[in-house]
């Protein structure tokens, strides 16, 4: 006999993405939809039983970088390892199509030193089956996912797929340059693009140092860009900027929208350099939602954070005479040197020769720097950082990262809140994430592997926020969920998922709320030509499920790959698109 549902989750306690109070709800589930919320009495083919256990909408993270990974891998771990079960990708101006093929290692060697990615990863794991975005679409339309994938059309290959040398050297882009670009976009974007991304910040580099082909371009370049997707009458625009004059910048993103009618989204953190400059940004971004502009900056719950350790791309002594002799031994090797009281002593009485600048000076910054321990803790007190304990021990601050890193065979890690830490505190995180138009973003999931983990965002949105921090105010879990669920996908379009109700994308997630924690940050070496890269892994996730099908138990993937590629904005579902 026939099953009333696929899939019956019974007795929840369910937190539905609408920022409403919790209830006591059943969600029953068939072809891959919502069908029924409340006491269901008709079976599942498959029941789950959620008696004391969250249930919330699948999240929706529309801040990565999987452009590469999606190509070569089914599972977009580390996100769907945190009940993300929507990724967008070709964020910050950096991807892989368009494409020439004597471009290919250009943008290899800027995706490389952007977004931390080795090259030979890149090279030998990247098919190239594409040259145009549309073709890129339609290879990654052949695979299958353990998430939904968006993807947006990335400036810097757009630009040099266009411009050639002249685009990688940042020259002014002719109008005919952005009258082909423009074409471009409108055929991506009616390809099934969700938008268009760009950056403008000195931070955005290649592995040889030039910077991002896209920081210089003009306004008329932008706006002809914004202008193609407002032919198509689709796509969102996404925005990394230093904010080097706030005033400018943020007006001419509010012309863009103002001219383009589209939708655009800026990364937003507090800079160390300008601690208050966020304040003036959220003002700024008020006032055009106010005048009725759809724009929204995407900020972060936690410090944009650098880890470093002996396994990963710098630590407080790459650049020490002694460790570069030893540097290319096996971890095994270094750790026995590093061991040995003699070569300690000549390691820690050597003085850094790296030139000036972040290699220079943040491995060493010991008076922001802290431990990442065995259960990470993101807002750390001063009295925490790696100064403060050598003061209290009444050693040197490299004698206390040298010994924590040589913890679990050499495997320890220093962690360095870079961004949204300033003050020493989450508050400024809180003011960001309490703005009624900014949304949870920024966790580069897939990016920066050897220096920075956090596609982990979603998990210490919900724990830090909703239940565990003690250094300021909290955040009701309802609003949590909906920031992460709802709100994320209805910024780029997607108006399917984020709320769990009849009709929508059975997307969810069956959580143990009490036990729900991150583990600390490990390295593994699972990518193409053996290359490594950080992950991060989370207890409490009973079941994730995507378009009905359960994808992980317990933290560990089935065999089921729902996920597919995304082809542009999803409407909502018919029988309450009018709501």
């Amino acid at each position: 006999m026939d099953k009333a549902y696929d899939l019956v989750i019974r007795g929840g306690t369910l937190v539905d993405g609408s920022g409403g109070a919790p209830v006591d709800a059943d969600v029953g589930v068939r072809d891959g939809r919502i069908a029924a919320v409340g006491r269901i009495a008709g079976a599942g083919a498959e029941e789950i039983d959620a008696a004391g256990l969250l249930v919330t909408p699948g999240f929706v993270d529309i801040h990565t970088h999987y452009d590469g990974q999606a190509t070569w891998d089914s599972r977009m771990q580390p996100s769907s390892w945190h009940g993300v079960t929507t990724v967008v990708m070709g964020n910050c101006g950096v991807g892989f199509a368009p494409c020439k093929a004597e471009d290919h290692d250009r943008l290899i060697r800027l995706m490389e030193g952007v977004e931390d990615i080795p090259f030979p990863v890149l090279s030998q794991g990247l098919p190239w089956t594409w040259e145009s975005y549309p073709d890129y679409l339609d290879a990654l339309s052949q695979r299958r996912f353990d998430v939904d994938i968006g993807s947006q059309l990335p400036h810097a290959a757009l630009r040099v797929f266009v411009m050639g040398e002249r685009g990688a050297n940042r020259e002014p882009a002719t109008p005919a340059d952005i009258h082909a670009m423009a074409a471009i976009a409108r055929r991506a974007v009616d390809a099934g693009a969700l938008g268009f991304s760009t950056s403008r910040t000195l931070n955005h580099r290649t592995s040889d140092g030039q910077p991002t082909p896209t920081l210089t371009a003009g306004e008329d370049e932008l706006t002809g860009i914004a202008m193609g997707l407002a032919a198509a009458g689709k796509g969102t625009l996404q925005f990394v900027s230093d904010f080097a004059d706030a005033e400018a910048e943020f007006a001419m993103l509010r012309r863009l929208v103002e001219k383009s009618g589209r939708p655009l989204s800026f990364s937003l953190v507090q800079s160390p350099r300008q601690p208050e400059g966020y304040r003036f940004l959220l003002e700024r971004l008020s006032q055009a939602s106010a005048a009725g502009l759809p724009m929204r900056a995407q900020v972060a719950g936690r410090p944009v954070g650098i880890l470093f350790g002996f396994e990963l791309t710098l630590n407080p002594f790459s650049h020490h005479p002694a460790y570069r002799g030893i540097k290319d031994l096996p971890l095994e090797g270094r750790v026995a040197r590093l061991r040995d009281p003699a070569f300690r002593a000549r390691l820690l009485a050597e003085q850094s020769e790296a030139d000036r600048g972040f290699a220079g000076a943040q491995p060493r910054n010991w008076d922001k720097m802290f431990l990442m321990g065995d259960e990470p803790d993101y807002e750390q007190t001063p009295d925490q950082t790696v100064a403060a304990l050598a003061e209290r021990r009444g050693v040197d601050p490299a004698e206390v990262a040298l010994d924590h890193m040589l913890r679990q065979g050499g495997r320890g890690m220093l962690y360095l809140p870079f961004l949204n830490y300033a003050d020493g505190s989450l508050d400024p995180a809180y003011e960001m994430l309490t703005h009624p138009d900014a949304v949870p973003g920024l966790s580069d999931g897939g990016a920066h592997v050897g220096m920075i983990c956090d596609g982990s965002f979603p998990t210490s949105n919900l724990t830090h926020w909703t239940r565990d921090r003690t250094r300021g105010p909290k955040l009701p879990l309802e609003r949590m969920v909906r920031a992460q669920t709802r709100d994320t996908a209805e910024a780029v379009g997607l108006y399917d998922r984020g709320l769990v109700a009849p009709g929508y994308r059975a997307d969810l997630n069956v959580i143990d709320y009490g036990r729900l924690k991150l583990l600390s940050p490990q390295v593994a070496h699972d990518l193409p030509a053996g290359g490594r890269r950080l992950i991060q892994r989370a207890e409490g996730y009973v079941a994730t499920i995507v378009a009905g099908q359960v994808t992980y138990r317990g933290g560990e993937p089935t065999d089921a790959l729902p996920g597919r590629l995304l082809r542009g904005a999803q409407g909502a579902p018919a029988a309450l698109a009018a709501e």
